[in-house]
This record gives C-alpha cells, sequence and structure tokens, in this order.
C-alpha cells in the first residue's frame, strides 16, 4: 500500500531540477547537500526545545528540500550505495528527533513523544528488514523503481509524516493528540508490513 508520495515525486522532480543542475555544475555532489541538510535538520532539536517553533518549521521545511534535491541530483550523476545508506539512515535519525524536541520543551508533551518514537522504529524497522531481504531476493518496487533500496510504502510516508510535523509545530498545544493519532497511524502501517513481509516471502 503506497499514499502520497509516489504522486508527489514528479512534480518535487520537476521543480528542483534547475536547482539540482546549478549544483552540480558547482561542483557540489549529491551527499553533500545530503549531510548539509541532516545538519540543518538538526537544528530544529534545539529550536523546539526553546519553544521557537516556526523556526523549527523553518528547519524541518529545509531539510525536506534538501532530501527531494540530493535525490534529483544523485539520479543525474548515478546513485551510489553510499548516498542510498545515508539518505535513509539519516532521515530516520532526523523524523525521532522532532518528537524529542517537543518532548524537551514541555515535559507533558513526554509521554506522547514516547509512543510516537516507539512506532517510528516499528515502521522503520520493518520498512528496512523488508528491504534487506527483498535485496537479497533481486526484488524491485515497481512504485519507487529510482530508489536505491526497495522502497516499501504505507499509509505514513514521507508526506505524511512531514505534514504531521507542520501541524505540530503550528498548533504545538495540539502536540499530544498529533502525536498519538499518528503513532496509531504508524501502528498500522507496521502491522501491514509485518503481514507484507509474512505474504511475499512466504511465496518466493
Amino acid at each position: 500500500m503506497t499514499m502520497i508520495d509516489a504522486a508527489l515525486l514528479p512534480p518535487l522532480r520537476a521543480l528542483l531540477d534547475a536547482p539540482a543542475r546549478a549544483l552540480l555544475a558547482r561542483g557540489v555532489g549529491a551527499d553533500q547537500v545530503t549531510i548539509a541538510g541532516f545538519c540543518i535538520g538538526m537544528l530544529a532539536l534545539p529550536a523546539l526545545w526553546l519553544g521557537w517553533y516556526w523556526v523549527a518549521l523553518a528547519f524541518i521545511l529545509l531539510n525536506r528540500l534538501a532530501d527531494g534535491l540530493d535525490g534529483v541530483m544523485a539520479r543525474k550523476v548515478g546513485p551510489t550505495d553510499r548516498g542510498a545508506f545515508l539518505d535513509i539512515a539519516l532521515d530516520f535519525f532526523f523524523y525521532a528527533t522532532v518528537p524529542l524536541g517537543f518532548a524537551l520543551a514541555d515535559p507533558g508533551n513526554a509521554l506522547a513523544a514516547a509512543v510516537l518514537i516507539c512506532a517510528f522504529i516499528g515502521t522503520g524497522s520493518s520498512f528496512l528488514a523488508f528491504a534487506v531481504i527483498a535485496a537479497k531476493r533481486g526484488m524491485q518496487a515497481q512504485d519507487y523503481p529510482s530508489k536505491g533500496i526497495y522502497y516499501l510504502g504505507g499509509i505514513t510516508e514521507g508526506a505524511e509524516t512531514i505534514s504531521v510535523f507542520i501541524l505540530m509545530c503550528l498548533l504545538p498545544a495540539w502536540f499530544v493528540p498529533l502525536a498519538l493519532g499518528f503513532a496509531v497511524a504508524c501502528l498500522f502501517t507496521t502491522i501491514l508490513r509485518w503481514l507484507q513481509g509474512w505474504r511475499v516471502f512466504s511465496e518466493l
């Protein structure tokens, strides 16, 4: 099951084509953009801790912009295993720091933040476990053929996660219900991936 990521990718890549060409022409590599975007995204953690929610939102959006840009750049010069590794590893860590930032900002958010981070572990581990076995068996995701690893969809993909982060920054007083509601959606995605792995890897 996939949601809106697959539909958003083509227009996003078209929008980022010119900036990607400009950076490559100046000798900037995709991995450099990945690392720079991660560093920018990590600035959201202290901003959230201090209650600077609009500042944190800007860092989160800049991180996501870099995440889209590095992929466009990589496809122009040829994707690498290192780039695919950095992209997914840094993304998962960045995602976990956002609820942590809200927990640091307000101890009343701590339990909901812990539940959401736990849910992220479920979606992340099921995603990566499927990708490892899929690579071993030579499988390729039809919805995401250009991804560096097998990209297993769900109802809580990147677009949905960032949409929730945006709402949290705009409505910080609503963090607890937003976090718990999204955690339930992540749990549903995790269960779907477990079931898909059970079915797919039983057939091959």
